[in-house]
């Protein structure tokens, strides 16, 4: 372990982020004269100055970076990102949060959960708006993502870094060679997306302001809106299908984007097995819930269509935006859909959950089971196309549901333990461990009323999530820290 190393990389981090995160709301509070510039410039220069001096104080460190020192920087920098991404939030004098609140809103930002404390946006200064949206946008990608095109330059090697920030099996074997090259890509498709999302929104009808905060968070897979009503305050069918369509995309592998960037061809999309279960499972539920929805007379044919599709895509990919309050829907729509983010988006993409590619492996490996129920002697493989799935990669898709249940049943006792009812409890800790935002019955709207305590029993459940549990698990063995 070079704590060195890990000092001097956390330090260069926080310095980047502290000037992407603030500088661009200070511009806002600027050319709104909103007041808000001394949260934002305070909150710049006490996360620059830490950064600084972690920096300076390790600059002479010159080892190479292990894996364990990756995971280790991964979860420290998200865990020390919430903080400081919490002061603007707690300097405001117009939103006078707690430091509970103010990091809740910040970890739930950053890791694109979406759950909000705050209640009354539509009144906020705009810079606050703004940074809201900004910092789910810069978790979207993840910050890590971001820094690794710059460590090469400092003469940090950042393969560590980027495993651990993205455990599991995401298929990046087609990506360039140089990680940097890799990572400066992803985010030029990052970009190019989230430019094309916000000039569709402003051309929908949305304010520019709005559009480009929306687009933030749409790209990001974040569901943070700038109003209290989220994208039904628009009340505008052509929004909530723009929304459908990004969140769609979003929710997308951006390896696979990349490389169907790269070769210029649509066919990397459609021989893409993980992408074709994923698709197939968002028809399904948007129909079964559009079918209902219509049968039950709680929308006409066309407003059944058009919330039943946003919708479903929305919980689906944990996005966590909201044209109505799907909670009351009737039937079991709204546990359905909960349920739904539990599989989320595919692996590389901004979307949180399980991964679709893990459902559809753990699906494959029970099917092997039975096929070998009936000839015992067989020799079934498991295959992802025409690929072969090693038994190890199987291995470890179960243990991560594995711990994943025991987790989730662990956060949810730890729920019901505040006080917490049942159902409130358990959409809460499914909304936050799968980065979704919304729940049931007491955090349908907001979280402002749950408890001190499980609002950081969540924070903990949402940087499971993020890190995708094993990754910040891990530094809680003894293994870990041994030599």
């Amino acid at each position: 372990m070079h704590l060195s190393i890990v000092c001097r990389i956390l330090g260069v981090l926080l310095m980047l982020f502290s000037i992407l995160a603030n500088l661009p709301s200070m511009l806002v509070s600027l050319i709104y004269d909103d007041g808000e510039i001394p949260s934002f410039a305070t909150s710049l220069l006490i996360t620059f100055v830490t950064g600084f001096v972690l920096w300076f104080l390790t600059l002479r460190a010159r080892k190479e970076l292990r894996t364990r020192d990756g995971f280790l920087i991964v979860t420290l920098f998200w865990t020390v990102l919430g903080v400081f991404g919490s002061l603007p939030f707690f300097f405001s004098l117009e939103l006078p949060l707690s430091i509970t609140d103010a990091v809740f809103e910040s970890i739930s930002g950053l890791s694109t959960t979406g759950a909000t404390v705050i209640v009354g946006l539509d009144t906020l200064p705009q810079s606050i708006l703004f940074y809201r949206q900004q910092l789910q946008w810069l978790g979207g990608m993840g910050i890590v993502a971001l820094a690794v095109a710059v460590l090469p330059m400092l003469g940090i090697g950042g393969m560590s870094l980027y495993r651990a920030e993205s455990p599991g099996p995401v298929k990046n074997d087609n990506l360039v060679p140089r990680l940097a090259e890799t990572a400066k890509a992803l985010w030029y498709i990052y970009l190019a997306l989230t430019l094309v999302c916000a000039l569709c929104f402003w051309a929908a009808g949305m304010s520019l302001f709005d559009a480009i905060c929306h687009s933030f968070t749409t790209v990001a897979i974040g569901g943070f809106s700038t109003h209290d009503a989220s994208l039904g305050y628009f009340d505008s069918a052509l929004i909530n299908m723009i929304a459908t369509v990004f969140m769609f995309l979003a929710g997308i592998n951006f390896a696979l984007h990349f490389t169907a960037w790269r070769t210029r061809s649509i066919y990397q999309y459609l021989g893409d097995p993980e992408l074709k279960f994923y698709t197939a499972m968002l028809v399904v539920l948007s129909g079964v819930t559009i079918g209902v929805l219509f049968l039950t007379d709680t929308y006409d044919l066309f407003d059944a269509i058009v919330h039943g599709t946003f919708q479903s895509v929305s919980i689906a990919t944990t996005t966590g935006f909201t044209t109505d309050d799907f909670s009351v829907w009737p039937s079991v729509l709204p546990y359905m859909l909960i349920y739904a983010s539990i599989i989320g988006a595919c692996a590389g993409s901004t979307g949180g959950g399980m991964k679709v590619i893990r459902i559809l492996l753990i699906l494959k490996q029970g099917l092997r089971e039975v096929q070998r129920l009936i000839h015992p002697s067989a020799v079934i493989q498991v295959k992802l196309g025409n690929t072969l799935v090693p038994d190890k990669v199987i291995e470890s898709v179960w243990g991560f549901f594995a711990m994943y249940v025991m987790v989730f049943l662990a956060l949810l006792l730890a729920m019901l333990a505040t006080g917490m009812d049942v159902v409130t409890a358990f959409s809460a800790v499914g909304a936050a461990i799968n980065n979704l935002g919304p729940g049931l019955e007491g955090v349908a709207k907001n979280y402002s009323l749950v408890s001190d305590t499980g609002k950081w029993i969540l924070c903990f459940a949402m940087l499971l999530g993020r890190l995708e549990i094993f990754t910040l698990l891990v530094l809680f063995l003894p293994m870990f820290w041994r030599r």
